[in-house]
């Protein structure tokens, strides 16, 4: 079955939107990235002065010794902090591409079950065994398309578990080690 030009200009037409979509989403995710990185610096920069003008105020070095203890807990924890919203960031934006690309695939997977349609209706007496190959086909790949994607959630969910436990390990760690 042939493509008509106005079917193949929709069709363009809506890749020429899914793309427009996903790189709009993609820069969300960098804008995010962006606007964190700009209160990180400025917060580092701000607490660096703070943190000079406490050294330069020392009078011994137990005085020094202590002031570097209380910037260690601190520190960790806003390192565990950034990492956190960079994880959150990557995984808001993965979601939505994600998202995004499994309603395109959806909306594929619909269009060639519509054009298989089609054809089985147009197909020459005879041929239901190819007719059948062909649907047995479309079902496999579906059912694989489908196994992938489950897998790959699994998958992520195992990996956001594992960063939560070490997250919270860390954590755990350096709070242990301070008061110690």
């Amino acid at each position: 079955m042939m493509m008509t030009t106005e079917q193949f200009v929709a069709a363009h037409k809506a890749n020429v939107e899914t793309l427009i979509g996903l790189t709009a989403k993609a820069f969300e995710g960098v804008e995010k990235l962006v606007e964190l990185n700009l209160q990180v610096a400025k917060t580092a920069l701000g607490e660096a002065a703070e943190t000079t003008k406490a050294a330069l105020s020392v009078k011994d070095a137990q005085e020094l010794m202590a002031l570097q203890a209380s910037l260690l807990q601190p520190a960790a924890d806003k390192a565990a902090a950034y990492s956190r919203h960079l994880y959150d960031i990557a995984t808001s934006t993965g979601a939505e591409l994600t998202k995004a690309a499994e309603a395109q695939t959806a909306d594929a997977q619909a269009k060639f079950l519509s054009v298989v349609d089609s054809a089985m209706k147009n197909a020459p007496a005879g041929s239901e065994n190819v007719v059948a190959l062909m649907k047995s086909g479309v079902a496999a790949a579906n059912n694989a398309f489908d196994g992938v994607q489950k897998a790959v959630k699994q998958a992520t969910d195992v990996a956001e578990a594992n960063y939560q436990a070490i997250s919270a390990s860390a954590s755990k760690a350096t709070k242990t080690k301070r008061v110690a």
